[in-house]
């Protein structure tokens, strides 16, 4: 067990060559599961989700112990950032949503937060679990059903009815719209994160000179750091777009 956990965790990491050095910047499967008579793989997309959700998890525990500690009237430089980032997301969201943002806070913000972590954690060694599209999907469909839901929820039957205006002969391409929210949102994620690890295998992989200098560490800062805060952002404003204009239109 403790070899294959090993081998596991070894496998999540950025593993960007192959035993004779060629290329490799995919998912790999680690092991096979049999699950209602069907194989499934668990895949290094699947661990470091996991990291990363464990990640999440703990800083949230650690703020909530030091936001209830019994000298919160004077917050240490620990608290003082929490509250920093909480009331920079809130600002954000409050700043792009308007009235419409007090429902979504806690969505959009732990969104951004998930993907910032996995956009970052390339930083650290791992594949970033932004880098397949089933993620990235997944996200996606998410925000997706949130949309269509809070239109349902504002305006209930006019919701659908809305889709055959301004004339009933636009019902198709506005079906079709509605339907290109999901796959916009998923495919201009996806493809800038794994363009960036499709970049950085191909420096690990065709100029390892180059890594012994130290290069590559500023191609992760912009790939895995200011790449990925941007596409956070991106995906995080596109989501908020999205839900106002609706809310808008449905109001």
């Amino acid at each position: 067990m403790g070899i294959q956990m090993t081998n596991l965790m070894a496998g999540a990491g950025n593993q960007v060559m192959l035993a004779d050095n060629a290329v490799d910047f995919s998912a790999h499967y680690l092991m096979p599961i049999n699950l209602f008579g069907q194989t499934v793989y668990l895949t290094t997309t699947h661990v470091t989700t996991l990291i990363v959700a464990v990640v999440i998890i703990l800083l949230a525990l650690f703020a909530r112990h030091q936001i209830m500690k019994e000298d919160y009237e004077v917050p240490n430089g620990i608290q003082n950032a929490i509250e920093m980032l909480v009331e920079f997301l809130s600002g954000v969201i409050k700043g792009s949503m308007g009235r419409h943002a007090k429902p979504f806070i806690n969505y959009v913000a732990t969104i951004m937060i998930f993907i910032f972590i996995s956009n970052t954690s390339g930083l650290f060694g791992l594949r970033p679990p932004t880098a397949d599209y089933g993620t990235t999907l997944a996200l996606a469909l998410i925000t997706f059903i949130l949309i269509q839901y809070s239109a349902i929820k504002t305006s209930k039957f006019r919701a659908f009815t809305n889709l055959a205006k301004p004339i009933p002969l636009l019902l198709p391409i506005n079906i079709i719209g509605e339907f290109a929210v999901p796959l916009s949102l998923s495919l201009r994620l996806f493809g800038n994160m794994i363009a960036g690890t499709v970049m950085m295998a191909l420096w690990y992989g065709l100029l390892p000179v180059f890594v012994k200098i130290g290069i590559p560490t500023f191609l992760h800062a912009y790939f895995d750091l200011f790449s990925g805060a941007i596409q956070t952002y991106v995906f995080a404003m596109l989501t908020m777009v999205y839900i106002t204009d609706k809310r808008d239109a449905e109001d």
